[in-house]
């Protein structure tokens, strides 16, 4: 197994969405929970500010195009990311995984 890397992203939930966001991760679907693993997304977790702004972090073998392409083949992940769109800002009409803003890792200390 190739070591793996991590990844941290951002995207912008509209203020007025919030709650109802928080609620929808409360139940994220078994079967997009079984995509995200049988992909290869590990440590997955997300972080909201009160103002919007999330953070989402996690690792992978593959590099965050290819999880994200991986994703992408997935059924189940065209149901949820449309589900999903009408809670970002600045998506252009386009889903949360099309619109991740990756950012550079400059420390970790494990």
């Amino acid at each position: 197994m190739s070591a793996r890397r991590r990844y941290c992203f951002e995207l912008h939930v509209k203020p007025e969405r919030i709650d109802e966001y928080k609620e929808r991760h409360a139940a994220v679907w078994p079967d997009m929970l079984r995509a995200l693993k049988e992909t290869g997304w590990h440590n997955y977790s997300l972080f909201l500010r009160e103002d919007g702004l999330l953070f989402g972090y996690y690792e992978a073998e593959e590099s965050h195009e290819a999880s994200v392409a991986g994703m992408a083949k997935e059924e189940v992940n065209q149901r949820w990311q449309d589900w999903m769109a009408p809670f970002f800002e600045d998506l252009g009409g386009g889903h949360a995984d099309e619109g991740m803003q990756v950012l550079e890792e400059v420390f970790h200390l494990d």
